[in-house]
């Protein structure tokens, strides 16, 4: 499924560029703290589309709390309807958490993979053992944990791409989305990190938030805790043996009844 993106208009672009100004960032500083190459940024400055998943990391580049606004129109429509066509759609997410949870899955995997291969084909010609933390602009560097950006290397990209793969095919077919590994737990709340931008912004898809099967939360209903914040995103050391650290991520360490 196709990117959604915001219409390019020149009020915008203006905005982008005065609030980058009044930073005193150049555009090089300010595509790097966005994610984003510097063309993109320009682009974004020059008045062209910008992709929703991408409104995050400008408006971490700037400063604003929310995106500004514009006129609806210049927004493209995103159909909960559409979306329930998507291949990562999940029935077990929607039947058991509600529309939205399924919505975050299939749209936040979507905007994941984009990042994995992003890295992937940087990190690919690049010396053996390069890893993200030396790549000039990487969105997952800053969205995994920071204490083990020295483990984040082609080769756990691409297990990571694997995994979600797997995950969305588990999706497509409505099996249960337990996550039986640190691995699998990381993508699930990244995958809903990543959509939160493009949900928020669109009104029709937050229609069902009057749902009460509609929590932001449903990952950790999921994972039926939230440990994954707590050990690996409180800015705790973990040694070697503790089942969140890097070298377990793989492992398979986790069951839930919904496995039964």
């Amino acid at each position: 499924m196709a990117q959604k993106t915001i219409q390019g208009n020149q009020v915008l672009a203006r905005q982008i560029r005065s609030r980058r100004n009044e930073l005193g960032l150049t555009i090089e500083e300010a595509s790097s703290r966005a994610g984003v190459g510097t063309k993109t940024w320009c682009r974004y400055e020059a008045g062209e589309s910008i992709r929703i998943d991408k409104c995050k990391g400008i408006c971490r580049a700037l400063n604003w709390i929310v995106f500004p606004e514009s006129d609806a129109k210049t927004y493209e429509t995103i159909s909960v309807q559409e979306y329930k066509t998507h291949k990562a759609w999940s029935p077990f997410l929607e039947n058991t958490y509600g529309a939205r949870a399924a919505m975050a899955f299939a749209a936040g995997s979507d905007i994941l993979s984009d990042h994995i291969n992003e890295d992937l084909a940087e990190l690919v010609s690049m010396p053996a053992g390069s890893h993200l933390g030396q790549l000039s602009v990487s969105w997952l560097c800053s969205d995994l944990p920071e204490q083990f950006v020295m483990h984040y290397d082609y080769d756990f990209l691409y297990r990571m791409k694997c995994t979600l793969q797997n995950m969305r095919t588990r999706a497509k077919y409505g099996y249960p989305m337990t996550a039986h590994s640190v691995m699998e737990e990381l993508l699930l709340y990244l995958c809903n990190e990543e959509a939160s931008m493009l949900i928020e912004l669109n009104d029709e898809i937050n229609r069902f938030e009057d749902d009460d099967t509609a929590s932001e939360e449903w990952v950790f209903d999921l994972l039926g805790n939230s440990d994954i914040l707590s050990w690996l995103y409180a800015d705790m050391y973990l040694d070697a043996e503790h089942p969140y650290h890097f070298f377990h991520w793989n492992d398979q360490q986790f069951y839930t009844e919904q496995d039964k």
